[in-house]
This record gives C-alpha cells, structure tokens and sequence, in this order.
C-alpha cells in the first residue's frame, strides 16, 4: 500500500468548503484510464475515475468536519489526524482496491469522490442530476469494516422562541424565552416516538442555540436548531408531532407557546433505509446519515469501510493501519462477487 500517498492526502487541510485544493491534487496524482471532473456549483469539484464503462462505483467523500488536524503516521500501526477515519481513509482503501483490481486484469469499475457531504452532501445531489448511471455503489464510511444493514434518517427544524424583555431584576413583568425553550426541552425529553426493532430509540440534538440579551435583561428572543435521527417507526411520527406543536401557519398554538414558537423545516431531511449486504461480510444498522440516499443514479446500494464512528470527528480521530487493509481484501472481494 502507498502510505506515502496517504500522509500526503491527509497533509490537505479539506475541511467542508476547501476540498477543491485537494480534488486537483487527486485528478492529477490518483491513476485511472480515465478521470472526470464536475463542478458542483458552490467553487467545489466531484471526481470520477474509471476503468472501463463502471457497473460497480466505489464512492466517498472528499471534505471533512473542522478543525483540520496534521496527521501523525507512528509505528503503532495506528494513522492519526482529520480525515485519517472520515473519509480520506475510505478514499485511500478504495483508490488501492482499485489498482489491486486494475492489477488482476478486471474492468468496469469507478471511483466517486464528492464534496460537500459533511455539510448537506452537496456534491452527492449535484452528481445525481448527471446522466451517469450503473447498478451498484458501495459508499465509504467508517463502519468498522461491517456492510450496514440499514440506517436512520434525518429530520431538522430551526426553532424561535419569542419573549418580552424587561429588566431582569423584575422578572414578572417580562417572558423569558429562555423559559420557553427549556419548556419545549423538557417536553421533547419526555416524547416517547417508539423503538425500533431495527434502528432502536429515536435520537436528537439541539445545536446553533443562541440568546444575544445581556445578563441583566430577559432573553427576546432565543433561536436554536432541533436535528433528529430518525428511524422507520418514527419518521413520519416526528414530522405529525412537530406540526402538531406548532400548527399548519407555523405559529404555535400549544399551551404556553402561543404565538412565541415559530418553527421552519431545513428541508426534507433523509428518509431511514435499507441498503444490500452480501454474503461472507459481517452487517449491521447504523444510527449516522450518509451520501447514499442522494445517489439516485444507482439501483442497488451499499455502505461499509475502515475506522469507528466513535472516532470521527473527534479531536483523536484515528483509523488501525490494519482496518485499512481489511478493508482493501473487503473491496475487492465485494466486486468479486458483485460482477457475476
């Protein structure tokens, strides 16, 4: 395996909105009998590389979540750095399982790398609308080298809490909006919308929160955003209950928050999903979102690659040296079986 392209890979700083440096960098240093660019239309680039016409497409993604952390390569067997996990090792594992097939003399195979995933996987809908087409995608993700099964969609709200301010120190005369998140908090903490028997519990977190007032005045205004992880019981549950709560012209007209809750769906979010797995590979359900369900130009879909979840985005982010060659025997089996 060419570790020195690796650390090189890993040296771009291609965190969401700069990986355009990096993909130049790969149209140039990656090999392939053909390679092809595409703008996506925000300043950022897909790339594809092919060995014949692909009727298999190893994919990823290019960019990465902040901050952008040096990568260190020590004799531990153990790859450290942004992107070593999610997802510059998927491209490194899959770009070497395509030379090792090159190698063995087969054809007909592809290599996606596509912006933007990390942040509204940008590239992978701005690829969809292309005429490319071909059966199969395997997309890179690091699921400790298991064939995922099935994963949890996605639901995400923007959230105004309206109060009235007033000095704080008279705290009867004004509405806290503070209050009235906290009150939206605790009832959303004590919502039950059922446990699947596949994707388990339904999940969320409160993100983007901010209150501008200052200490000695009751909060205005408070806004947040509300990002749900769906499951298949609780997809459409999430969405009845949000509209429920807040009412068909998005002013709520629940107890307490009427008129002082507005509440704006950030799209449509990603339905829940099954994907193929094959046999003699180890599969499992996730609870993470990725670029498949954007990836319409493909009939049958995949997820699996090297590294942990609980790795990724964090400020140790690492993958083995020896999950990245699993992976590589995984790839290459996976289009053994896929091309009969």
């Amino acid at each position: 395996m060419n570790w020195n392209l690796f650390q090189q890979l890993l040296a771009f700083d291609s965190t969401s909105g700069k990986e355009r440096e990096v993909a130049l960098w790969l149209l140039e240093a990656l090999e392939a009998p053909r390679k092809q660019s595409f703008e996506v239309g925000d300043g950022t680039l897909n790339l594809l590389f092919s060995w014949g016409e692909p009727r298999v497409v190893f994919c990823t993604h290019l960019d990465t979540v902040p901050p952008y952390i040096p990568p260190t390569f020590p004799e531990s067997g153990v790859i450290a750095g942004r992107g070593s996990c999610d997802a510059k090792g998927q491209i490194f594992a899959m770009y070497t399982a395509c030379k090792e097939l090159e190698a063995a003399g087969c054809k007909d195979f592809g290599l996606l790398l596509l912006s933007g995933e990390e942040t509204g996987s940008w590239g992978a809908k701005a690829f969809a609308k292309t005429d490319f087409r071909a059966p199969y995608l395997i997309v890179g993700e690091p699921t400790e080298n298991r064939m995922v099964s099935a994963s949890k969609g996605t639901k995400s709200y923007t959230l105004t809490f309206r109060g009235e301010a007033f000095h704080s120190g008279y705290p009867q005369y004004g509405i806290s909006a503070i209050d009235l998140f906290n009150e939206f908090y605790k009832l959303l903490k004590e919502k039950d919308f059922g446990t699947d028997p596949e994707l388990g519990e339904t999940t969320w977190n409160v993100g983007l929160l901010h209150s501008d007032n200052p200490q000695n005045i009751l909060s205005p205004e408070v806004t947040c955003r509300v990002y749900f992880r769906t499951t298949f019981v609780s997809h459409r549950s999430v969405e009845d209950w949000m509209e429920r709560l807040v009412g068909e012209d998005g002013h709520s007209a629940a107890p307490g928050f009427a008129g002082r809750l507005s509440v704006v769906p950030n799209g449509v979010g990603d339905a829940p999903s099954h994907y193929f797995t094959l046999e003699g590979f180890p599969s499992g359900p996730v609870a993470f979102g990725s670029d498949a369900p954007h990836l319409a130009n493909f009939t049958h879909k995949a997820i699996c690659g090297p590294g942990s979840i609980r790795f990724a985005h964090r400020p140790d982010e690492h993958v083995l040296v020896s999950d990245l060659e699993t992976a590589v025997e995984q790839y290459v089996r996976m289009f053994g079986q896929l091309k009969q």
